[in-house]
């Protein structure tokens, strides 16, 4: 009898649990679709377009349909490159929008991703509509982004920092020397230098050339760039930077890098004014959540399509997601896209520093089958280095922002011997019975013998060869040509394109127009279908429910959040890795 209550108590238990989360998926679909439904008429005449840049910008975003819907309600939603180009692309068009109003004090982006912002912003206002910026206070990317506004608002109370760009790179030898931790590193090239945290405790000259060199490279540019937008003179603006001399807004407003020197208020009392309502009626704001969700981008003929294909975060084997490049799911990309009559043209769009130099590998050979088929045009985002820049070098034509990363031609391995950790710290040891000589190579727990060290610098060394003879057959340049450039020194897409990495500058658009001349296609004749897919509804629902980890990990520790996540990383170094010499946040 006990057990059929505790049966009964089981399945009524059941019921209720079943009963309620059939109820929030009811109520939250209801609301998802009454949202919808309200949506497309949300945009109503006299609008304005407001853009709050200063959550992360990715590749693209990923729909969240209970945003705005109590426990299902998202506010750290990263942005998406693609969805916020298009809407700027709409808004120029669309009468209801009659200009933006842009906040962008300190966008989590790379140069490239901004640059692909910045010239949208350029090109809406062809349409003759207004963009206004406003920030308390700004870096200088949020400025970059800020420097095309007719009007640049800077509060009296604020900041603008103008001293430069800086690329500062973390070290851990000491680390590793109190902890008795011995890295063995095996790598090719004097410029492959993702090693150098773990031998050194400041960056070698090689290294520290290259950094020098492409980091003046992006400043020269965001430079000219800004100095056309603002009518000012380069050596100017180097000049105040080397100087510190903008040190309070009115400096900012005296050298003419801001407009206006004021509140919130009085930035919308001139919104107001441009649109012609009075002082006490609300401003009719549109964010770009709601904006892109009014959107039917389905132009052009279905049976002729250009799959954009996504690759961002650092590469593996297996399947990817949102933040990491799988190369199990890119290859499948590749294929259907391969197969697809409807295909016409193919863009593989990365945005990685690299990561396992097989899977790259792997990938590179699908895009070679791919090309055999049909045109295919790569596109680099902030990153497209190392295993990135493996991944592209076969396709036919190659984009590349002047202020994208490339280049890091090169391959390291790294392995730490953990033998003293274990012992000193933890007393722990190790013994071991093995059948031959080598059967415990490699491994983490005691040194190696020069002849298992010697054969994991050949197995580095193959590698490498076989990277740079297809790098120079992708490239049409002799592999002595490649080499010159390679030993895993980084170029930006400026740098790039002099040396022959990179065909043609310019953002993902560009690629986009490149890969519908090349299938000979006629503009307005074909649809851009972006690959993978985003996540159905169910998958969607399931993650609204908690943040992912990045998140957690930024929202618990903060400025230390980068150290959590770069040791993380360390985990996913297996095998030999072709990956960007360091990581760093150009600002």
């Amino acid at each position: 009898m006990r057990q059929f209550f505790k049966y009964v108590l089981a399945t009524i238990v059941g019921l209720i649990l079943f009963s309620f989360v059939g109820f929030i998926l009811l109520v939250g679909m209801s609301a998802a679709l009454t949202s919808a439904s309200e949506s497309k008429l949300a945009v109503s005449a006299n609008s304005v377009l407001k853009l709050d840049l200063d959550e992360p910008i990715q590749e693209r975003s990923e729909d969240n349909p209970f945003n705005g819907f109590g426990p299902f309600n998202s506010t750290g939603d990263a942005i998406g490159l693609v969805e916020l180009k298009q809407a700027l692309n709409d808004a120029r068009d669309d009468d209801n929008i009659q200009g933006v109003y842009l906040q962008a004090e300190n966008p989590q982006a790379g140069w490239a991703s901004l640059e692909e912002v910045r010239n949208a912003l350029i090109d809406f206002k062809k349409s003759k509509k207004f963009v206004y910026a406003y920030a308390e206070t700004m870096t200088e990317k949020g400025y970059y982004l800020a420097s095309v506004a007719d009007k640049i608002y800077l509060n009296p109370a604020g900041e603008l920092e103008w001293n430069g760009l800086n690329a500062e790179l973390s070290f851990f030898k000491g680390t590793l020397d109190k902890l008795g931790i011995e890295p063995e590193i095996f790598r090719v090239g004097e410029f492959k230098s993702a090693i150098e945290p773990f031998i050194r405790e400041n960056m070698s000259e090689p290294n520290k050339l290259q950094v020098t060199s492409f980091l003046n490279s992006v400043n020269d540019h965001m430079l000219v760039k800004v100095a056309q937008s603002r009518g000012l003179r380069v050596d100017s603006l180097k000049r105040y930077a080397d100087n510190l001399v903008i040190q309070k807004p009115t400096d900012a407003l005296r050298t003419k890098l801001v407009t206006n020197v004021g509140y919130q208020d009085e930035v919308e009392n001139l919104i107001r004014k441009q649109l012609k309502v009075e002082e006490k009626k609300k401003i009719n704001y549109v964010s770009l959540s709601k904006y892109k969700d009014n959107k039917d981008n389905a132009e052009g003929s279905s049976s002729n399509r250009i799959a954009v294909i996504i690759a961002s975060g650092d590469i593996g084997s297996g399947k990817g997601d949102q933040n990491s490049i799988g190369s199990e799911t890119i290859v499948e990309e590749l294929r259907k896209a391969r197969l697809d009559d409807k295909v016409k043209a193919i863009v593989l769009r990365v945005n990685s520093g690299g990561g396992s130099a097989l899977a790259s590998d792997v990938m590179y050979r699908e895009v070679q089958l791919a090309r055999q088929k049909k045109p295919v045009i790569g596109s680099m985002s902030d990153y497209a280095a190392s295993g990135g820049y493996y991944m592209l070098m076969g396709c036919d034509k190659i984009v590349a922002q002047p202020n994208t990363i490339t280049g890091s031609i090169g391959v390291f391995s790294l392995l730490f011997n953990t033998e003293t950790f274990f012992k000193d710290k933890l007393g722990v040891t190790y013994d071991r019975v093995k059948t031959n000589t080598n059967a415990d190579f490699p491994s983490v727990t005691h040194e190696m013998s020069p002849v298992q060290k010697q054969a994991l610098q050949r197995s580095t060394e193959r590698i490498y060869a076989d990277f740079t003879s297809k790098a120079a057959a992708g490239r049409h340049l002799p592999v002595d040509s490649i080499r010159a450039i390679a030993g895993g020194r980084v170029w930006t897409g400026t740098q790039g394109k002099a040396i022959g990495l990179v065909d043609q500058l310019g953002g993902l658009d560009d690629a986009i127009k490149l890969a519908a001349q090349s299938a000979k296609l006629k503009e307005g004749d074909y649809r851009t279908r972006y690959q993978p897919r985003k996540k159905p509804f169910f998958e969607q629902l399931m993650s609204s429910f908690t943040d992912d980890e990045d998140t957690r990990i930024q929202a618990q520790l903060g400025e230390l959040a980068p150290y959590v996540k770069y040791l993380r990383k360390l985990k996913t170094m297996e095998g030999i890795q072709a990956r960007l010499p360091f990581e760093m946040d150009i600002r």
